[in-house]
């Protein structure tokens, strides 16, 4: 495999976020803000699934919502990070919890055809193929079965960047895709009817350094093979935080965050890899989706 220095390094993500656990909550305020729009969205869409997948749970927060908002449906949660899916188990009351699976996107261990809903709220910025992640999303959905998702764009954490840069060439933040790209993955990945959209949100902090806190409190760390390895100097750490003085506006130094918002759909009609096709139940004797 040719070298990719914006390529995740799974394992490493794996570890800071699995750190990350205990912490998770009392920071991820912006993540929580995210799910909460991206669950408007989904009020305008008729659904009733039996099945419901959060991919990229995290400690569960959209687990949480889910399992409330579908009271009859079957709720997984899966993240690649046990000690995150160690406190998604405990989401829910004692009469109903999650089912817990500890896995990757890019290699869901699903049947396919299983899936209603496929929920990812900020998960896809930490693959390396979205094609095949897409792929498996598809695979397990059943046909007419949604795939909602958020994740960020390449002007996240744009400040940070330019202030990295003022220090060295490096990779000090991790790549994010456009939107446009995402949505031509859907695109070859054989959904129907993708919907994408953006906006920006902005964050704001005392100073670099509790920004700094609290994405390693989330365990955002920059994972790409090209990140630079040991510790930080004194004089470039210093560096980048006069640089990144100049963004300071009312006293405040801001963070911006590109949201991507997307969902499409599984084909009424899918056609395995053996050539059947396969149909939804609520599909038959209409001529498409209400």
């Amino acid at each position: 495999m040719a070298y990719d220095p914006g390529r995740i390094d799974k394992a490493q993500a794996r570890h800071a976020f699995g750190r990350a656990a205990a912490s998770y909550d009392g920071m991820a305020v912006l993540q929580r803000e995210i799910g909460a729009r991206m669950a408007e969205r989904l009020d305008l869409i008729k659904l009733v699934p039996q099945r419901v997948l959060d991919a990229g749970c995290g400690t569960g927060a959209e687990t949480a919502r889910l399992l409330k908002r579908y009271p009859k449906a079957e709720v997984v949660a899966l993240d690649f990070a046990e000690p995150m899916l160690s406190r998604a188990r405990n989401r829910g009351g004692w009469w109903r919890k999650p089912h817990c699976v500890c896995a990757d996107l890019e290699a869901l261990p699903l049947a396919a055809d299983s899936v209603d809903l496929l929920w990812s709220n900020l998960a896809l910025q930490w693959l390396n193929d979205l094609d095949t992640a897409f792929a498996e999303a598809w695979r397990v959905l059943r046909p007419g079965g949604l795939f909602m998702f958020t994740s960020f764009g390449p002007d996240t954490l744009k400040e940070l960047r330019a202030a990295w840069a003022a220090v060295d060439g490096a990779s000090h933040v991790s790549p994010f895709l456009d939107m446009h790209d995402v949505g031509d993955a859907l695109v070859r990945a054989r959904f129907a009817d993708p919907v994408m959209d953006a906006e920006q949100l902005t964050l704001t902090y005392r100073d670099a350094r509790q920004l700094m806190a609290e994405l390693k409190g989330i365990g955002a760390h920059n994972v790409t093979s090209a990140r630079p390895r040991g510790l930080t100097g004194k004089t470039r750490l210093s560096t980048m935080l006069s640089a990144y003085e100049g963004f300071r506006v009312d006293g405040r130094l801001p963070a911006t965050y590109e949201v991507v918002y997307g969902h499409a759909w599984a084909p009424a009609q899918k056609t395995g890899g053996d050539g059947e096709v396969r149909i939804a139940v609520d599909a038959i004797g209409r001529g498409g989706r209400s």
